[in-house]
């Protein structure tokens, strides 16, 4: 099982890192692959809807989006984690993730595993973590939890060393996400060996700005 992490922070070894780094440890104990990819310090504009992935199958801006769209593919579980400023994530992942996620349509994310982590001085937390979570919702991806709203504090570099609940919730998060990510996969192993059941059929891609539906949904008489 593989997840990949984005770290948008602008600082690449900074209080987001320490979070993602107690996260991939616990993710790495349960078996789980873990790639990081820094998108806080590159420079990333953000989606004109010119609506050219359509036809081109990615985005029309050729950086790191295009270079991240098959990691993603290839992931069962997605990590989002960033930064808190006035009360929200960093821009550059929010236009990061705009663009991924409507340039790869044509990629199921349904049944990925979506998980957003915060870092913040002191308020904010729980809004950046909703904001990062509406990408994974709108997808049909199952979120991942902890015991509390997914968050560290730190200001300073290596503050968010210092927050042992945060920490924490690190862990637990990353144990409940290989736990939902194990459970998916075999319910897919289940699936697969057996046909579907009369009165289900196999869902068609969901229109711009629709959700991704699942696989299968159940027809109404």
């Amino acid at each position: 099982m593989k997840v990949l992490m984005i770290n948008g922070s602008p600082r690449p070894d900074g209080n987001t890192s320490i979070a993602l780094a107690e996260m991939e440890k616990t993710l790495a104990e349960e078996g789980v692959e873990v790639e990081t990819v820094q998108v806080g310090n590159k420079d990333i504009r953000g989606c004109i809807a010119c609506s050219k992935c359509a036809e081109l199958g990615k985005c029309v801006f050729d950086d790191l989006v295009n270079e991240v769209a098959p990691k993603l593919a290839e992931a069962d579980g997605l990590v989002v984690g960033t930064p808190v400023y006035y009360g929200s994530a960093n821009a550059t992942p929010i236009a990061f993730l705009d663009r991924l996620f409507y340039s790869t349509g044509s990629v199921d994310k349904t049944m990925k595993v979506g998980c957003a982590v915060a870092v913040a001085r002191r308020g904010g937390i729980e809004a950046t973590w909703d904001e990062v979570n509406k990408y994974f919702g709108i997808s049909g991806m199952p979120i991942a939890s902890g015991q509390y709203w997914n968050g560290v504090y730190g200001r300073e570099k290596g503050e968010a060393a210092q927050d042992a609940e945060g920490l924490q919730q690190m862990r637990t998060l990353a144990r409940n996400m290989a736990f939902l990510m194990r459970a998916i996969a075999r319910e897919k192993e289940v699936c697969r060996s057996r046909s579907l059941p009369r009165g289900w059929a196999s869902s068609g891609r969901g229109g711009r700005g629709a959700a991704s539906p699942s696989r299968w949904v159940r027809l109404v008489p």
